[in-house]
């Protein structure tokens, strides 16, 4: 490209360098406003990362599926940040979580997931200790109960997963390899007696 040189002077070298100065300026200003596009966008996600810490639960909070009260049943239980709900949607056990999660019709795009941390938490009543789903460290066919009967069983530490499995039985897995035949929502109406 030849730019012309508003000095109308040549240079030395016989090119038009302030035209390829222009260029490159205008190169520059444009990645720069590039950046503040960039930057305004991690701005953005900054702040949605904030809203998107766990949420404590109350007496009234109540199942995404079954309208039940977290608070009446023991195990861990969960939570889902969903795209475009400013809410999340919460859930009395970890069995209904992976079962919607694995579900083949489940299409709402997912920003977040908590679960609780029942190395620390109090399996009858849990509360708070809210951790990273994707990080969490899982159980899976132990003799512990949670709202919807046999459960899975989630925690920070793979310690403590071991702990519980030796105590409890089950196999420690990942989030990864927790797949849809491994959450049967069959067990809550054969283990409650409160429905």
């Amino acid at each position: 490209m030849k730019y012309t040189c508003s000095c109308r002077r040549r240079h030395a070298d016989n090119s038009d360098a302030c035209g390829d100065r222009r260029h490159v300026l205008g190169l520059a200003a444009l990645a720069a406003l590039g950046s503040l596009g960039l930057l305004a966008g991690c701005g953005e996600r900054a702040g949605e990362a904030q809203s998107l810490a766990p949420v404590e639960i109350d007496r009234s909070t109540s199942c995404e599926l079954d309208g039940m009260l977290l608070a009446d049943y023991p195990g861990p239980k969960a939570q889902v940040h969903f795209v475009g709900q400013s809410q999340p949607s919460f859930f009395c056990d970890t069995v209904e979580l992976f079962s919607t999660l694995l579900a083949g019709e489940q299409v709402r795009a997912v920003r977040a997931v908590y679960v609780q941390d029942m190395g620390q938490a109090d399996w009858d009543a849990p509360k708070g200790h809210w951790i990273d789903a994707k990080a969490a460290v899982y159980v899976v066919g132990s003799k512990r109960h949670g709202s919807m009967g046999p459960t899975i069983g989630s925690f920070a530490q793979e310690a403590d997963a071991q702990k519980f499995a030796t105590e409890y039985g089950g196999k420690v897995l990942r989030f990864g390899d927790i797949k849809a035949d491994m959450v049967d929502l069959s067990g809550g109406a054969l283990h409650d007696t409160r429905m």
